[in-house]
Formats: C-alpha cells, structure tokens, sequence
C-alpha cells in the first residue's frame, strides 16, 4: 500500500495521440495522476469533463494532469476527441500502473466478482513524492477538492 511521502511508482506507458510518457517526464511539476475504470461511462466520462474544464486552473499550479485506465490508445483517442479533453491518457491495458499504485482490486457488483480499478486520485509533488492519495474517489467535487490540494503544496 502506497502512503504520502513515498516516492511515486515510475512508468511508462503508450498514451493517447501517439505519445509515449514516462512519470520522469514531469519531473519539476506536480502531477494529478488519477485512475478511472472505463472510457465513455457515465461517472468516468464526468470525471474526466471535470478535469477539462479545470485545467487552466491546474496549469497555473505548474500541475500535469494524466488519466490511466485499462483501456487502449484507440479507445481514448476517441474519448479525448469526443469530450476535447486538454491531456493525455495512458493505456494501462496490462494494469502495470494500477498495480503498482496498488488500484486494481477485486470489486463486486449484482453479485459478481471481477478485478478492476478502484477509482483514485494520486498527487505528486515536484520532487516526485506523493503528496495526496484520494481513495474510493466519488466523482463529484472530486476535482475541486485535487485542486485545493494543489494550491496548498
């Protein structure tokens, strides 16, 4: 289990338009690395619109926002297209990320059992530290709360 302070699992990993970003890649400024389940769901689809329409504000923090899910370059290509969302996602088709963030858990719902992501939010401050773990993220006034976080680093 990942605690404040620790310093943030690196990656690197196939994103969105062609791009290929390492965590190291952001070194000398803070990072909102935040896990969603699935692209083009209702929550998620929120959860990403939330992070767009804040981002100017995110950007004046020197903050990168990334999001990470199991789904594939194609799949976000098309989410980012449709939603004109300002950052990348990363592919996590073999959960590498989510498993070292320690996010891909067992979940249960109408009572079947399947791995998937826990919805969370990791921030991680310049120096590469985590500074914030949000856990079992509920989506609304999530991004608010990451961006009062921020401010106070």
């Amino acid at each position: 289990m990942l605690e404040t302070g620790q310093i943030a699992p690196s990656f690197t990993k196939e994103a969105s338009n062609g791009q290929t970003i390492s965590l190291g890649d952001y070194r000398g400024k803070n990072v909102v690395l935040y896990f969603y389940p699935k692209d083009a769901t209702p929550g998620c689809t929120t959860e990403a619109c939330d992070f767009r329409d804040f981002h100017g504000d995110f950007a004046k923090y020197e903050t990168a926002v990334l999001g990470v899910s199991p789904d594939s370059v194609k799949s976000h290509d098309k989410f980012i297209a449709k939603h004109e969302l300002p950052f990348p996602l990363l592919a996590d088709e073999d959960h590498e990320v989510a498993e070292a963030y320690g996010v891909w858990v067992l979940k249960k719902m109408y009572g079947r059992e399947y791995m998937g992501i826990q919805r969370s939010t990791f921030i991680i401050n310049k120096e590469g530290k985590i500074a914030h773990i949000f856990s079992k993220v509920k989506v609304k006034d999530h991004v608010q709360e990451v961006l009062n976080v921020i401010k106070d680093l």
